[in-house]
């Protein structure tokens, strides 16, 4: 499997939380509050590779109307950063509260994955607490259903 693949999944299982926003007519303040996490999460650690401040803070709110494009461009900046950079390449950081680290892509693009998952499972506990049917979003259900 290819971290291009695994990409693409995680964009998926993104757009398909993205669409019961998108759908939803009543307030989720909880879940809104924990996906733009996620969005902001992908955002930070694609800057990170590239060496650039984020725009957006951890725990940023982001109006639900804003999910997809801060999602497309969080992709395309992830997307930028495979074509410039190879999975060994090191990158050197600092965290939220000023900590310098030093990681590879890989291990970048693991942690951006493995924390989009994780909170995209929050997300849905909380969308099924309000009364919706969230979307499967398992990797290997959308990989049966060749979606990606």
């Amino acid at each position: 499997m290819s971290e291009e693949e695994i990409i693409k999944y995680t964009k998926l299982a993104d757009i398909q939380i993205i669409e019961i926003f998108k759908q939803a007519t009543i307030e989720l303040p909880d879940a809104e509050r924990l996906f733009s996490h996620v969005l902001n999460a992908q955002h930070i650690w694609a800057q990170r590779i590239f060496g650039k401040k984020p725009v957006y803070g951890v725990w940023d709110i982001h109006p639900r109307e804003n999910f997809e494009s801060i999602s497309l461009e969080n992709f395309r900046l992830i997307k930028e950063a495979l074509n410039n950079y190879t999975l060994d390449h090191r990158i050197l950081y600092s965290n939220s509260r000023g900590g310098q680290y030093e990681n590879r892509v890989d291990e970048i693009l693991f942690h951006l994955v493995n924390h989009s998952t994780y909170h995209r499972g929050q997300v849905v506990t909380l969308l099924k607490k309000a009364g919706f049917t969230p979307p499967v979003t398992d990797y290997i259900m959308l990989k049966r259903d060749h979606l990606f």
